[in-house]
């Protein structure tokens, strides 16, 4: 992964985002020594929200199953029907 610092970003950011684009390759931004964000490419960072939203939903799942709130085949079909016709 390429570090960069904040200065660097400041006065170099549309080289910085030149080589995120070609190598897809996340930046980290420093300050003071310390890390203090990532640049992503827009497109890699989008798979990354969908692909989070995906792990919730089954969480989600996981966590309902666990607590016994889940629906049988049939009655889930009662409650889709409404969507599905």
């Amino acid at each position: 992964m390429k570090v960069e610092l904040v200065t660097s970003l400041k006065r170099q950011a549309t080289k910085i985002l030149a080589d995120l684009h070609e190598s897809k390759e996340p930046v980290l931004i420093t300050e003071h020594g310390k890390p203090s964000a990532y640049l992503v490419d827009v497109e890699d960072y989008e798979f990354m929200q969908n692909r989070l939203a995906i792990l919730e939903g089954i969480a989600r799942g996981e966590r309902a199953f666990a607590e016994g709130k889940t629906s049988t085949h049939e009655e889930a079909k009662e409650k889709m029907a409404k969507w599905l016709k």
